[in-house]
């Protein structure tokens, strides 16, 4: 496979507006990134909205189990002490 050969801007303004040209480019890009970057902490925001949705529900569960047991625990005694 043949090299190609890239000519480069011989004045200085053509240089400096290959590199404007490069520039926006890359800033283009990056404001993609930072778009996209956005949307995932959104989507995370989401995901532990839901997390946490969740846990609280598990914890209100756990303490009614708690209740429950220490219910049984008492009859167990009461019945064990006749």
């Amino acid at each position: 496979m043949a090299a190609t050969i890239l000519t480069f801007p011989q004045k200085p303004e053509d240089r400096l507006r290959a590199a404007l040209r490069s520039l926006e480019a890359a800033m283009r890009e990056q404001q993609e990134a930072i778009g996209e970057f956005r949307d995932s902490l959104a989507g995370l925001g989401g995901a532990m909205a839901s997390v946490e949705s969740r846990l609280t529900v598990f914890q209100s569960h756990l303490g009614q189990a708690s209740i429950q047991a220490e219910a049984a625990r008492d009859i167990s005694a009461k019945t064990a002490a006749l």
